[in-house]
């Protein structure tokens, strides 16, 4: 009977779940961790962006072009340190580390953000008027070093968060490409949570009610992500770096320098590098590439010039003289998608002006209803829900009612979207200018630093910026992901992000000397002042609607050659290219 009783018993036991530490990493045991460090960061640096403008107005009495400037230069390098970031990620730190050192740096950067709405001798006294005293220089550093912190922890968190999510998964296998999809759906659940309770609840908080609990609110989920993300460390799948395929790009800039004299018309096909690839380039899904005759400099990193630059095993001594075939093609693919990359630039440009001086005319209308005050940030919620009904609309009645009209499915152009996103910018702006005409008209007839006309006036300008995202942000990030392969996804991405910075700059730039020669030039400056009842915005957003023009017609008659159907990335990894398009297209929101 004490035999039976104790077989029972071993049988029980060995039927029990093994220890936590006995437990296979990955899978879902560690993307509830992941997606609940994702939502808490989010929240955070969302309910930031949103309302920067604002507080920088409101709390620091910056003029329009110191202002503009700020948060332009604030964002260009927000989106610009996504580049080093993944470099470091790829080839020294890991994405467990990158995100890690990211999220403390933008709990710092967020830290520094509440004392400033706390103690009022870090920043100027407060005004409503028109004439404010502007802060001083070691109160703007103070402010500046909180930024920078909070840009360090953007570029180590933007290039990593997903992909730290898909480690997560075996995609060499149907369960896990079904589980990595299933990922995606449950991360953008999550990062919507997070967008609009930052976009409604947060923003009201830090306009309504305190900017000292509406920064307090965002350090606190900083730090909670911090926390969450670490209670997860035994859970995750943490893969070694494995090199950056940025450093294969400058490599192959490298050896094409040097050796500019060699004449390619003497090389036979045999004098090219083309070895096979390395066990780390397999595991990375990196396929070999045709050899092409476009931008043919490029392929003078490849050629032996004689045997010593080989060892015994027939491999490259020196891999910043010598090059494989496929890093200069890698390279040339990047290369060929610049002129459509810098009709992107500008569509970004036009969605620019909304984020920061659309804001600016929001602070200067009527936003009473009744007892409510509208915050000036939830003008950012139009574009928002734009870009949301466009996306709905066009995925769940246009494609379907053209199945059922013709027989298959009619999809608009990468082409049609990508002009019909700059011509909804062109509108954006013009209806902004005409808009802006009348606002301060109206203001200056009441004698008033508000015009009574109500912020509803500005819904339509906010609406075409949101159309302009959702038919040329989510179409550029396409191409830019479906022309390279799936080894070089990150590089997609990175592109996408230095276009925004990219943008910013331009933006910054075009503010400061359009100030510069208006104010020296013309009777009143376009922009700059306190107060925008004293300047003639309406300018400023033709000039920029005529740069938008000018980018339709470079795109059309040029750069829309460049737009291949026969794209090599269409047919890989679906869910990631998905994931990337609504991570990108909302960068604006």
């Amino acid at each position: 009977m004490e035999n039976e009783i104790h077989s029972t018993l071993v049988d029980q036991n060995s039927r029990s779940p093994p220890p936590d530490s006995q437990r296979p990493k990955g899978g879902w045991r560690s993307i509830k961790y992941i997606l609940g460090n994702e939502t808490f960061e989010k929240l955070a640096s969302m309910s930031l962006i949103a309302n920067m403008t604002v507080y920088l107005r409101t709390k620091y009495n910056m003029d329009g072009i110191l202002l503009v400037n700020v948060v332009s230069i604030w964002g260009g390098s927000s989106s610009l340190t996504a580049i080093p970031g993944a470099l470091l990620s790829d080839t020294y730190l890991g994405r467990f580390r990158t995100l890690l050192y990211g999220s403390i740096a933008s709990f710092l950067g967020m830290g520094i953000m509440t004392l400033t709405a706390s103690i009022p001798k870090l920043r100027p006294p407060d005004c409503t008027g028109a004439q404010c005293p502007q802060p001083e220089g070691w109160q703007l550093s103070i402010l500046y070093a909180g930024l920078a912190l909070l840009a360090i922890g953007s570029g180590g968190i933007r290039p990593c968060n997903i992909a730290f999510g898909a480690d997560q998964f075996d995609t060499t296998t149907p369960k896990g490409k079904s589980q990595l999809e299933s990922f995606f759906n449950w991360w953008y659940f999550s990062f919507t949570v997070a967008l609009v309770v930052a976009l409604t609840a947060v923003v009201y908080i830090q306009t309504n009610v305190s900017w000292i609990l509406g920064f307090a609110i965002p350090t606190g989920c900083f730090f909670l992500s911090i926390v969450v993300f670490l209670i997860g460390y035994h859970t995750y799948i943490i893969k070694n770096p494995q090199g950056s395929v940025f450093v294969d790009m400058a490599k192959v800039i490298t050896a094409s320098c040097r050796k500019r004299k060699v004449n390619l018309g003497q090389a036979s096909g045999n004098s090219l590098y083309d070895p096979p690839l390395t066990q780390s380039e397999t595991e990375s899904k990196t396929t070999k590439l045709p050899h092409t005759n476009r931008f043919r400099c490029l392929d003078k990193a490849a050629v032996i010039v004689d045997s010593s630059e080989l060892d015994d095993d027939g491999k490259a001594k020196n891999g910043w003289r010598l090059c494989s075939l496929l890093q200069v093609e890698q390279l040339k693919l990047l290369v060929a998608m610049f002129p459509v990359w810098i009709t992107g630039i500008f569509c970004f440009l036009a969605m620019d002006q909304q984020n920061t001086i659309g804001i600016l005319q929001a602070i200067q209308t009527n936003k009473r209803f009744g007892s409510f005050n509208v915050p000036p940030g939830w003008m950012g919620l139009i574009s928002m829900l734009t870009l949301s009904t466009w996306i709905f609309f066009y995925e769940r009645v246009f494609v379907p009612l053209s199945q059922k009209m013709t027989g298959k499915k009619i999809r608009l152009t990468m082409r049609q979207r990508i002009t019909i996103g700059i011509l909804m910018a062109i509108l954006s702006l013009l209806v902004a200018g005409f808009v802006e005409r009348k606002r301060r008209l109206s203001a200056l007839q009441h004698g008033s630093f508000e015009s009574p006309i109500s912020i509803l006036v500005l819904v339509p300008q906010f609406s075409f910026s949101g159309l302009t995202e959702g038919f040329a942000a989510v179409a550029v990030m396409e191409f830019l992901t479906t022309q390279l392969p799936e080894s070089m996804r990150t590089v997609s991405g990175a592109v996408f992000f230095l276009s925004l910075s990219i943008s910013s700059y331009i933006n910054s730039a075009l503010v400061n000397i359009i100030h510069g020669l208006t104010k020296k030039y013309a009777k009143a400056p376009w922009l700059g002042g306190t107060d925008l009842n004293k300047d003639t915005l309406d300018y400023f957003y033709f000039t920029i609607a005529a740069l938008e023009v000018v980018n339709l017609l470079y795109f059309n008659f040029f750069a829309c050659r460049f737009v291949s159907s026969n794209a090599i990335g269409k047919k890989e990894s679906q869910s990631e290219e998905k994931s990337q398009n609504k991570e990108s297209a909302y960068q604006h929101a």
